[in-house]
């Protein structure tokens, strides 16, 4: 029997029937059709389908739809000015080229953004760290993780100037 589930996705009010057993990054997907959260692996070993839930990272491959009922979802779809900038992080993985297929790159994106939010300043064992729960098998995660420490850069710098 379905049930309704009602939450904010990148800002806006949803509210849906789905079956129970319906997966949040199903519920994205399929009813959203915000298709930029990846499914790779069904297992919550590769990351690809990372969002945020209330500001945190969530493998949404392992959340209920149902849970997240009342709460707010961030897509990678949801990172980006509603005039279509790029969020800092993403255009760090441009400029960086952080991405070769690109399969990965919504989930390391969305993990690297909390990162930065609750450490503004990583060091390089910190990005690789916080970064073991998502899997990419085309880069070798050199330039991913220099995307993420040039962006924590950039993002210091525009704070240091807004404060002058």
């Amino acid at each position: 029997m379905p049930i309704t589930v009602s939450l904010t996705v990148n800002g806006r009010p949803v509210s849906r029937e789905v079956e129970p057993r319906t997966l949040l990054v199903q519920f994205l997907r399929d009813e959203l059709g915000l298709t930029g959260t990846h499914v790779g692996c069904d297992t919550s070993q590769c990351g690809a389908c990372v969002v945020h839930v209330d500001g945190r990272s969530v493998k949404s491959c392992t959340l209920l739809a149902a849970s997240a009922d009342g709460t707010s979802v961030t897509t990678i779809e949801g990172l980006a000015a509603p005039d279509g900038a790029l969020h800092p992080m993403q255009a760090a993985f441009r400029e960086n080229h952080g991405l070769q297929c690109g399969f990965c790159t919504p989930g390391m994106v969305m993990s690297a953004v909390e990162l930065l939010h609750r450490t503004p300043s990583p060091s390089e064992t910190e990005v690789r760290g916080w970064l073991e729960g998502n899997i990419c098998r085309c880069t070798g995660y050199h330039n991913i993780v220099r995307s993420v420490l040039a962006c924590a850069e950039e993002m210091r710098g525009g704070a240091a100037a807004a404060a002058e």
